[in-house]
């Protein structure tokens, strides 16, 4: 028997939950790892920043979800174009694979969620 969709609707907001928390979690312990000790391009201030940032709106994402907020969906779609920013700045910077991978499900979760 299929989900309902009430249960598909919180199968969605679960996985997309899980993604901000795995992309935050990603983004913050590659930014404070990865970046300080590789240094060069992966301090770049703007980069290093966007990391920071990307870090932070997963946060509050997922925190507007698990809160039940009716806002959620914008939200997710703001947290979905900085994780979407945040891949590409990684994949530029280079031997970023695990944390651009992280936002780049987190950004496909959000969209799910906020369409």
């Amino acid at each position: 028997m299929p989900d309902s969709p009430s249960r598909a609707g919180t199968d969605a907001l679960e996985a997309c939950i899980d993604a901000c928390q795995q992309c935050h979690n990603a983004c913050l312990q590659a930014a404070m790892i990865t970046c300080l000790e590789l240094g060069e391009d992966h301090v770049e201030p703007e980069h290093f920043r966007l990391m920071l940032h990307c870090a932070e709106i997963c946060q509050t994402a997922a925190n507007f979800m698990l809160g039940g907020s009716p806002l959620h969906g914008h939200v997710c779609a703001a947290c979905a174009e900085v994780c979407d920013a945040c891949a590409q700045s990684c994949e530029r910077i280079g031997d970023m694979e695990e944390c651009a991978q992280a936002c780049r499900n987190c950004a496909t979760e959000c969209r799910a969620v906020a369409d």
